[in-house]
C-alpha cells in the first residue's frame, strides 16, 4: 500500500481539474500537489463522450481557461479539439507529469489534530489500495455518474430487434448510414445527435416527450475573427470572453424578470428557421419559463437545417411500447427504427461517488450548506468545482481556483492551517443546483444546499462572482481560520482581520 503527502490533492483531471492544476503552478508555485484520476485519460467529459457530433453548447471564450487564450477558429467546438486543448495545457503547465492515472478516490478521513486529510484510492489498473495525505483537498470530478447514464424504463425494450445505445457509452463498431435512427431525448445531447447523425443516417427522428428552448448561435464568433486581423491573441481573448460573458448574462437576467417576452422571441427565432407551417408551438415551445432548464444551443443552426431539408424530424408524444422493428407511441403512431439512442440524461454522483468522514463522523452531503458555491460547512480544507448552470462551467472553475489559492496563501501569510465554512445561523435552505432538469430533481435530496443570502447564496452571475471571489474579503460571518489542535495549546492564534 503506497502513502505520501503533497501539500494540495486535486481529484479529477478533466477541464477543472487541469485548471486547478495550472492556477496552483501559476499562483502557489511553492505548494507540492498532486491529480488523482480515475479513467486513464485526460479530459474528463471531453474524453469520455465520444457520440457523433459531441460538442460543447458554450463558447470556447468562456468554456476556455481565463490564463491561456483559446485560438481556433470555431468559437463553439467539437469534443476532439476542447479534448486537445485540454491536454496541450496540461503539457504547456507542466501538469501532465502530475497526474496518476486509474486512482478512484472512495474515501477521505480529516483530521483535526493534524489538520490533514488522508484519502483511500484504489487503482483500477491494478487493483492496489493507495493511501495519500494532503493538507487541502479539491475535487474537481463533476457531478453525474462516468459508469453508467440515466435511462428509463422502456417498456417492451427487448423485443426491439435493433440496436438501444446510450450516448455516454458509444460503441465505437455502430455504423448508422443509410439506417433509420430514433433519438429519444430533448436536451444538450440529442440536439447535437439528430444533425450529427443525419448527414449519414436514412432518417433520424428525435422523440420528446416535451420540447425543450434551442437557440441557434454562430460556430464562429463575428469580433473574434475581426480583431484578430489586428491584435494578437492575448489581446482578442479577453475582449471577446467579456463580451460573451455580458450577453449571457443579459440572457439570463432578462428570461427571468421577463420570461414571457423572452420565450416569444425564442419562438419567433426558431420559426423562422423551419419550414412553412411546422407546428412550432407542439415541438419547440416548452411549458416551463427559459433558463428553468439550460437552453440548447445549435450552432449554425444545424438542427433547423436537418428538420428543413428533411433528414431529421421531431416527434412529441410518450412511448406506449417497443415492438421488433421500432416504437409504438401512446398516440398510435409507429416509428420504425434500426437503432434507438437513449439521449436521456444523466445520473448525478456529488464528489465523484467518494464519502467524506470529519474527525470520525461521516459528512452527509445533503445536510452541508455550501459557502461561495465551493466548499461545505463543517468541512474544513475542502473545496468542489461546480460550474454555472447559465453560463460556461469553466467561468467559475477558474473563479474557484483562484479563490482556493488566495486561501491557500492567506493562510501562509498568517500562520493558520485550516479554514472551516460555518453554515447559516437561519432562512430557509434550496438546493445547490437550482435548474429543473430531470437530472437534477431526480438527485436534488442527495445534494448540499445554498443559503438565502451571501455567502451562501449562489447568484449565477460570473461578473458578480469576480468581485466576490476574486476581491472580496477572505474572511466573513461564513467562515473560521484556524491552527490545529495539536497546536493551539503551544502557540496563540493569530487575528485574520483586514484580509
Amino acid at each position: 500500500m503506497a502513502s505520501d503527502h503533497v501539500d494540495v490533492l486535486i481529484v479529477g483531471a478533466g477541464l477543472s481539474g487541469i485548471g486547478a492544476a495550472c492556477h496552483l503552478r501559476l499562483n502557489c508555485p511553492d505548494k507540492t500537489y498532486a491529480v488523482l484520476e480515475a479513467r486513464g485519460a485526460i479530459g474528463g467529459t471531453w474524453d469520455l463522450f465520444r457520440y457523433p457530433g459531441v460538442r460543447s453548447d458554450s463558447d470556447m471564450f468562456t468554456l476556455g481557461y481565463s490564463f491561456r487564450p483559446w485560438t481556433d477558429p470555431k468559437a463553439i467546438a467539437d469534443g476532439d479539439a476542447i479534448r486537445a486543448y485540454v491536454r496541450e495545457t496540461a503539457d504547456a503547465y507542466g501538469v501532465t507529469g502530475h497526474i496518476r492515472f486509474h486512482h478512484r478516490v472512495l474515501r477521505a478521513d480529516w483530521d483535526s489534530a493534524s489538520a490533514r486529510w488522508t484519502v483511500h484510492a484504489r487503482r483500477d489498473d491494478t487493483a492496489e489500495d493507495v493511501v495519500l495525505t494532503c493538507s487541502f483537498l479539491y475535487t474537481c470530478s463533476g457531478y453525474y455518474r462516468y459508469d453508467t447514464g440515466y435511462t428509463p424504463d422502456l417498456p417492451g425494450a427487448k423485443t426491439f430487434t435493433g440496436r438501444i445505445v446510450h450516448p455516454q457509452h458509444w460503441p465505437a463498431d455502430l455504423d448508422h448510414t443509410g439506417r433509420r435512427v430514433v433519438v429519444i431525448g430533448s436536451g444538450a445531447t440529442a440536439v447535437t445527435l439528430v444533425p450529427a447523425m443525419a448527414e449519414r443516417a436514412g432518417h433520424v427522428t428525435m422523440l420528446q416527450r416535451s420540447p425543450t428552448y434551442v437557440i441557434a448561435l454562430p460556430s464562429r464568433d463575428v469580433l473574434a475573427d475581426t480583431l484578430r486581423r489586428f491584435l494578437p491573441a492575448k489581446a482578442v481573448y479577453p475582449v471577446v470572453r467579456w463580451k460573451n460573458v455580458l450577453l449571457a448574462t443579459a440572457n439570463f437576467q432578462a428570461s427571468r424578470r421577463a420570461p414571457n417576452l423572452v420565450r416569444r422571441l425564442l419562438r419567433r427565432a426558431a420559426k423562422g428557421r423551419l419550414p412553412a407551417g411546422y407546428d412550432v408551438d407542439r415541438h419547440f415551445s416548452p411549458r416551463y419559463d427559459p433558463w428553468d432548464q439550460r437552453l440548447c444551443v445549435v450552432p449554425d443552426g444545424d438542427l433547423f437545417t436537418a428538420l428543413k431539408q428533411g433528414r431529421a424530424s421531431v416527434v412529441t408524444d410518450t412511448i406506449d411500447t417497443f415492438t421488433p422493428d421500432g416504437i409504438r407511441l401512446s398516440s398510435g403512431e409507429e416509428l420504425p427504427a434500426d437503432i434507438v439512442v437513449t439521449a436521456t440524461g444523466l445520473n448525478l454522483l456529488a464528489l465523484g461517488g467518494m464519502t467524506l468522514t470529519v474527525d470520525g463522523t461521516e459528512v452527509d452531503l445533503a445536510d452541508t450548506v455550501a459557502y461561495k458555491g465551493m466548499m461545505l460547512s463543517g468541512v474544513p480544507n475542502f473545496a468542489m468545482t461546480i460550474g454555472y448552470t447559465n453560463a460556461s462551467w469553466t467561468l467559475k472553475a477558474d473563479l474557484v481556483a483562484t479563490y482556493v489559492c488566495r486561501l491557500l496563501r492567506h493562510l501562509d501569510r498568517t500562520g493558520l492551517q485550516i479554514v472551516t465554512p460555518l453554515a447559516p445561523s437561519g432562512g430557509a435552505l434550496e438546493p445547490i443546483i437550482d435548474l429543473k432538469s430531470g437530472y437534477v430533481l431526480r438527485s436534488v435530496d442527495a445534494l448540499p444546499k445554498q443559503g438565502a443570502s451571501a455567502p451562501w447564496r449562489l447568484h449565477q452571475n460570473y461578473p458578480r462572482d469576480v468581485l466576490l471571489m476574486r476581491h472580496g474579503r477572505l474572511t466573513d460571518v461564513g467562515v473560521r481560520f484556524s491552527r490545529a489542535a495539536a497546536d493551539r495549546s503551544s502557540t496563540p492564534e493569530r487575528s485574520t482581520a483586514g484580509a
